[in-house]
């Protein structure tokens, strides 16, 4: 199918842009990426009457380092943020994230802040957004402001950023020292959205837990943090049995739903199953394994 008829823009300025987003407002939809609007277009899932182009706005594809955190300009290719070294040193659990959103061909298109935006519940940034306490910058033709991730996401596909508002930045907290991260997922089909998937950051004061985030894909209608599960965790020592109960607990905490992709109690079971390995790994990471 073809999408249906719109009215294209193409400002040259990050003004310009806001100002069209002013006077459209829902009417319109932002083109970055483009991975997730113009299928949602084709198949007429989604029918904006104008769509504006911000591909030709200058300087918005940075990716640097400022205050404790990295933050990443609207138009950063999720290709390049993935192979960039700030990124892999200072914030590895969005780089391991990112090695499994959808191929090569999508991530050289695809930006982080149009995934954010998006705010599918399966999908992989917005987990890791959540579990590391990050948050994005959105502004219109009049302010800016900052959205925590527990502000942001609202519903499946619904965020708190209003019409006329552009997400400008996403900002992820570098990973602090002797700590360790891992993201794993299962999807019947490399590329393909998680069934489930889960986020791990753990941070260590000798050999305890000192900071447990727990963020999980595919068990609710946005990205779920385990805020109580993480209480278990913090100031214990770890071992097969610690991780075990959190995992059990975290597999009674969620209430996933059933659909053509898998029940809510396989649901259940791979967050379990996967929830356990994500804090092995991080674990050994913190202690400096591999």
């Amino acid at each position: 199918m073809k999408p249906a008829d719109f009215e294209y823009h193409r400002p040259r300025e990050i003004s310009e842009a806001l100002a069209l987003l002013r006077d459209i407002g829902d009417d319109g939809k932002i083109l970055a990426g483009g991975q997730s609007l113009m299928p949602m277009m084709n198949f007429r899932l989604a029918q904006p009457a104008h769509l504006i182009d911000i591909n030709f706005i200058a300087g918005l594809d940075y990716i640097r380092s400022e205050n404790g955190a990295v933050k990443i300009g609207c138009l950063a290719r999720q290709a390049r943020v993935l192979d960039d070294p700030l990124i892999r040193q200072h914030c590895p659990l969005l780089a391991a994230a990112l090695a499994h959103v959808g191929y090569d061909q999508t991530r050289n298109r695809g930006t982080i802040c149009g995934s954010l935006a998006h705010a599918d519940p399966a999908a992989e940034l917005p987990a890791v957004l959540l579990a590391l306490d990050g948050s994005v910058t959105v502004g219109n033709s009049t302010r800016k402001r900052e959205l925590s991730a527990r502000e942001l996401f609202q519903s499946y596909l619904t965020t708190t950023i209003a019409s006329d508002e552009l997400v400008i930045e996403a900002s992820f907290p570098e990973q602090p020292a002797h700590s360790g991260s891992s993201f794993i997922e299962f999807a019947r089909r490399f590329g393909d959205f998680a069934i489930v998937g889960v986020a791990v950051s753990l941070a260590l004061t000798s050999k305890e837990i000192h900071q447990a985030r727990i963020a999980l894909t595919g068990v609710s209608d946005t990205p779920w943090r385990a805020r109580t599960v993480e209480e278990i965790l913090i100031g214990k020592t770890a071992a097969p049995e610690l991780f075990d109960r959190a995992a059990e607990a975290i597999a009674k905490a969620i209430e996933p739903s059933s659909d053509i992709h898998g029940s809510a109690p396989y649901r259940r079971t791979l967050a379990k199953v996967l929830t356990r390995r994500a804090l092995n790994d991080a674990w050994n990471k913190a202690q400096g394994g591999n």
